[in-house]
C-alpha cells in the first residue's frame, strides 16, 4: 500500500505481534474492558474453550468454559489456561504493555509470562464469560467473508494488517 493510500481505504496499518503466536493454544487474546483477557482452547478436549482474564489493578482472575462452568484448575491460584493466556499476552503486546495495562509492579524489560504472572497479588474474581466468548465467535465470523477490497460498512473502524511501503 503506498503511502497515505489507507487513508482512502478501509483497511490501515497495525501494530504486527511482538513475536508469532499459538494460535491453536490461545486464538483469541486482547487487553480490553480492563482485563486482559481470551480464549484458552482445552488440553485435554479438543472441543471444549475456556474464558480467562485477569483484571487490572486489582489482578483480580476469572476461567470457565465458554458456558459458564468454573476452571478445575482454579484452586486459590491462577490455572494453567490462565498462563497460556499471559504468555500469549507477552507474545502478542509485549511484556512492557501487559505489565503496564495490568499496573503491574515488575520490571517488564525482557520479562516472560511466568514473570508477569508471579506479579499478580490478586484473586478470584467472578467474571461472565459470554461477553468474551461472543466477542470471539464476532471476530470468528469476519473469517469467513469473501476476500474483498470493497469496504465492510460493519467494520469500518476495525484496523486491518495492510502492508506498508
Amino acid at each position: 500500500m503506498a503511502a497515505n493510500e489507507w487513508e482512502r481505504s478501509s483497511a490501515v496499518p497495525v501494530v504486527p505481534p511482538v513475536r508469532p503466536r499459538k494460535l491453536a493454544k490461545v486464538p483469541f487474546v486482547e487487553l480490553a474492558d480492563g482485563r486482559l483477557q481470551g480464549v484458552v482452547s482445552s488440553g485435554s478436549d479438543i472441543a471444549r474453550v475456556y474464558v480467562s482474564s485477569i483484571a487490572a489493578k486489582t489482578d483480580g482472575f476469572s476461567c470457565s468454559t465458554n458456558n459458564n462452568r468454573p476452571c478445575g484448575g482454579l484452586r486459590g491460584r491462577s490455572c494453567k489456561h490462565l498462563d497460556s493466556l499471559m504468555e500469549e499476552a507477552v507474545l502478542q503486546y509485549g511484556a512492557d504493555r501487559v505489565a503496564r495495562y495490568l499496573h503491574l509492579d515488575v520490571e517488564p524489560a525482557g520479562a516472560t509470562g511466568r514473570q508477569l504472572m508471579a506479579a499478580l497479588r490478586g484473586s478470584y474474581e467472578s467474571t461472565p464469560a459470554a461477553t468474551v466468548f461472543s466477542r470471539f465467535l464476532h471476530h470468528l465470523a469476519y473469517l469467513e467473508l469473501p476476500g474483498s477490497t470493497e469496504p465492510i460498512p460493519e467494520l469500518h473502524w476495525f484496523p486491518a494488517v495492510a502492508a506498508v511501503s
